[in-house]
């Protein structure tokens, strides 16, 4: 498999005049965990859409390495409203229903007198081989407790009359158990509790993909991310280290570019001193706070 899992080289996206990437080159490890953050407008929810094949850039490279797979949680998902949320959810693990499907099959095939048990066994051994490989023999555990953990309505009910964090719950639940090897979020702990958000940090830590995320929960970013992505103006800033490790070292740079900028200094010291206070009410998020945070 290639080095990284995604690159840009000299990638370029704009709307109008509005620059999102100008000439930006990045290159994303498999396996890393990565917030992104920015003022509002920056473009991050448009750099998600490139790196999920929804848009393209305008100029240079922006391509997922073959061998690797994609998903994305968009603010506004679409499902299957002909289906249950139980059979959208199923949407997710779909490759591995398919295939225990046919290992019964195969099963049944063996009864008979004039099965061809060589061929059957061969086959048999091998889907054997991927259920092992997925997980597969406790697969309606696994969405039951995916599903209880993010609150998702009942298993019957009509995708049509949920509500929107309803359905960004679903299409969540549905997205974690795809498993893809690159997986994007945009503003995934919108519309959940605290107790689910918990879960969800806890999932993706020992996630085997990578993760880039946009989000405003300071605290999910502290505990999930490896790495902070700031987009700004065009341009884009990788740190190493969580929300709390880029606070610091911005803010240190900062300081070191002149007088200047001494204000965004001192409110990203201010931002990095509430980030480590007590999470109590980590639901209730400061408005203020954040708003503070979209000017630096």
């Amino acid at each position: 498999m290639a080095e990284f899992i995604y690159t840009m080289k000299k990638a370029r996206k704009a709307h109008g005049d509005k620059v999102i990437l100008d000439d930006v080159t990045l290159a994303f490890y498999p396996g890393a965990k990565i917030g992104v953050v920015g003022p509002n407008g920056a473009g991050k929810s448009t750099v998600l859409q490139i790196m999920a094949g929804i848009q393209t850039a305008s100029n240079g490279e922006a391509f997922l390495s073959p061998g690797y797979t994609v998903g994305i949680l968009l603010q506004e998902p679409k499902l299957d409203e002909t289906k249950t949320v139980l059979e959208n959810v199923q949407e997710g693990v779909a490759e591995t229903i398919a295939l225990m499907a046919r290992f019964n099959q195969v099963s049944e095939e063996m009864a008979s007198p004039d099965a061809d048990y060589d061929k059957l066994l061969a086959e048999m051994g091998a889907l054997q081989e991927k259920l092992d490989h997925a997980n597969a023999w406790d697969l309606d555990s696994q969405l039951e407790q995916a599903m209880d953990a993010l609150r998702c309505p009942p298993s019957d009910a009509d995708v049509k009359v949920l509500s929107g964090g309803e359905r960004r719950r679903v299409a969540l639940c549905k997205l974690l158990l795809q498993k893809p090897d690159l997986l994007l979020l945009d503003e995934p702990t919108n519309h959940l509790d605290a107790e689910s958000v918990l879960w969800l940090e806890q999932h993706l830590s020992k996630y085997e993909g990578a993760v880039v995320a946009i989000t405003h929960d300071r605290y999910f970013l502290d505990n999930v991310s490896q790495w902070i992505l700031e987009l700004d103006r065009g341009r884009a800033y990788p740190y190493e280290g969580n929300y709390s490790t880029y606070l610091e070292t911005k803010s240190a740079r900062l300081k070191i570019e002149g007088q200047k900028d001494a204000k965004r200094a001192k409110r990203l010291t201010e931002e990095l001193e509430w980030v480590r206070q007590n999470a109590k009410g980590r639901q209730a998020k400061s408005k203020s706070r954040l708003a503070r945070y979209e000017e630096m």
